[in-house]
């Protein structure tokens, strides 16, 4: 049976990603609210809507991926949104990174349109939107995930079913809270090194070696010596999930100490007009209070 896909947000991360799909051989349909974030996508062969309620009239998937969680409840339930005129029994996949009871949230009002949804987060920023290469973190039912699993695949390689819906975003909420802590970490090391005297990147190269290497210490270790931030995620968007994070970890009165300080750590990079720079950036804040 053809599948005839939906995809609404082809941004940074997502015109790589659709354009991955249609390399699948899939047909796509698809909005922006910009139309010159559209063109790459029509210039392949979609076909372009008007709204995302036009993609939902055509499609028997329909991907998003948006800034927040306010823009993935616009995009479903608003005026021109999908649940207007998507078909019983089409699903909605959401790969924005957003809140997870929120997500429950969609889920189950979806549910009562008739309306499937997985939640499908990712990691691995553009360079794996671009390769599809993407680890795609999902959410909700077993039957639906098997149902859309050959599109993830085009994608990603990392492809894991976490449990029910908002269990996705509850993984891409680990994630963040790893990497963020991570690049803190090496933040502080190559400060520490800079601080005694110690060549940095002579000290990141010694510790690539040994159980402190990791990938953040390779890339970003690499960017903070170079002092490049170009964006490979901003810190506005590392900065607004880390919010999710700690405004979900408030609901439950969990502890996360390490991660509040990052999260204001990211905060100050907002305050100084940083929003747009990479979130290993997050070396300036450090450096800035050692006196660096």
């Amino acid at each position: 049976m053809t599948i005839n896909i939906g995809f609404i947000g082809p941004g940074i991360m997502g015109r790589p990603m659709a354009l991955n799909l249609m390399k699948g051989g899939y047909k796509l349909w698809a909005y922006a609210r910009r139309p010159e974030t559209l063109q790459p996508l029509t210039v392949a062969g979609a076909t372009g809507c008007a709204s995302a309620s036009e993609v939902a009239k055509h499609a028997d998937v329909i991907f998003t991926i948006v800034s927040d969680t306010p823009d993935v409840e616009a995009v479903i339930f608003g005026e021109q949104g999908i649940a207007k005129h998507a078909r019983p029994g089409s699903v909605i996949v959401d790969m924005s990174t957003i809140s997870p009871t929120a997500t429950k949230a969609f889920s189950e009002r979806l549910e009562k349109l008739g309306l499937e949804m997985l939640d499908a987060p990712v990691s691995g920023g553009e360079t794996g939107a671009i390769n599809a290469t993407l680890s795609i973190m999902v959410g909700g039912k077993t039957k639906v995930f098997e149902r859309v699993k050959p599109l993830f695949e085009c994608m990603g390689k990392n492809i894991v079913h976490i449990g029910e819906n908002g269990a996705g975003q509850v993984a891409k909420a680990c994630n963040q809270i790893v990497v963020a802590v991570t690049i803190e970490a090496v933040a502080e090391a190559l400060t520490f090194a800079r601080k005694n005297g110690a060549d940095p990147a002579k000290v990141r190269d010694a510790l690539m070696g040994g159980f402190a290497g990791s990938k953040i210490m390779e890339v970003h270790g690499k960017r903070m010596l170079d002092n490049d931030f170009k964006p490979g995620f901003k810190v506005g968007l590392h900065q607004k999930d880390m919010r999710i994070v700690m405004e979900t970890a408030h609901q439950l009165g969990l502890a996360l100490p390490a991660a509040a300080m990052v999260t204001q750590h990211l905060n100050a990079l907002m305050g100084t007009g940083d929003a747009n720079l990479d979130s290993a950036a997050i070396v300036k804040v450090i450096a800035r209070m050692s006196g660096i």
